[in-house]
């Protein structure tokens, strides 16, 4: 069950009700006036370097990158 504050409450332990919400992931409400509010803990998945936008910009495999290549001869030159 959610931990509930009136926002006078929040506002004297801002810091240490974020530190709780994140370490216990338990979500704390604000009541004002009777409607609610709700902090919640994000959850981002961990992801390595690689899964970032630009993973597949070069559109081929590792290994066709450093693949090398010759099509001509170095007398084929102009």
């Amino acid at each position: 069950m959610p931990r509930i504050v009136k926002p006078t409450e929040l506002r004297a332990h801002l810091f240490e009700i974020l530190d709780q919400v994140l370490a216990t992931g338990e979500p704390c409400e604000i009541d004002r006036g009777g409607r609610r509010l709700m902090l919640v803990p994000v959850q981002f998945p961990r992801t390595s370097r690689l899964d970032r936008p630009f993973r597949n910009a070069l559109n081929c495999t590792f290994d066709e990158l450093v693949e090398t290549r010759f099509e001509y001869e170095p007398g084929d030159l102009p």
